[in-house]
Formats: C-alpha cells, sequence, structure tokens
C-alpha cells in the first residue's frame, strides 16, 4: 500500500506532465517553484535553465496537445517534506528520464529542480 505521501506527490508529478503535454503554460508554473533549475545534457551540451527559460523552451515547441501522454513513475523517496521521484516521460517524439525534487511547501508539493536525460 502506497504511503499517505506517495499518494500527494504522484499527483503533482501528473499536474506537471500532463501542463507540459498540453502546452498549458500556468499549469507548469503551478507545477514547479518559482527558482526551479531544470538541467541535463541536450543534444550533446549541458542545459541548465530557469523556470521561465523551461517554461518558454515548452510553449515555443508548438507542439499538437498530447492529452493522454505516456508516462510512469519508477520510483518515490520521501522523506518528510522532501521527496525524490524517478519517472519517465514523452515530449513529442522524445522519450525522457527525469528525476524530480520536490518540497512540500505551505501544504503543496512543488518541483524544485528537474535533471532529466533524454532515452533512445
Amino acid at each position: 500500500m502506497p504511503h499517505a505521501a506517495e499518494t500527494q506527490v504522484t499527483p503533482a508529478v501528473e499536474r506537471y506532465v500532463l501542463a507540459m503535454s498540453t502546452g498549458d503554460e500556468d499549469g507548469l508554473r503551478a507545477a514547479f517553484h518559482a527558482n526551479a533549475s531544470v538541467m541535463g545534457n541536450y543534444q550533446g551540451a549541458v542545459e541548465w535553465l530557469s523556470l521561465d527559460a523551461y517554461v518558454a523552451e515548452v510553449i515555443g515547441a508548438s507542439l499538437p496537445p498530447n492529452n493522454n501522454p505516456k508516462w510512469s513513475v519508477t520510483s518515490i523517496d520521501i522523506t518528510d517534506d522532501a521527496a525524490s521521484v524517478k519517472m519517465e516521460d514523452e515530449f513529442g517524439s522524445m522519450r525522457f528520464t527525469n528525476y524530480l525534487s520536490l518540497l512540500r511547501i505551505a501544504g503543496e508539493w512543488k518541483i524544485v529542480s528537474k535533471l532529466y536525460h533524454p532515452s533512445t
């Protein structure tokens, strides 16, 4: 049976995935803390983005909305108000493995960092 916090963390991750896959700018901003960072190696270069830059990339991709994205959570580790989630998702035709760090702030789970790796 899932830990009570897992039942709160997983919907926060789902909100992020749905906002990203449908190009929902407000939803993306709501899923992340305003000072969040997004980083990974993309096309042979390190990409280290602020939330604003990440949202601009997602929206700028101009992909058709995907209301039923493929995604899965591989692992969740929670200690009090801190959580780490390993998950896989898709963005357009690309698949990614993501390591999300979440912090519960005022009772709400927010992504504070996203480390990604494009999958093949």
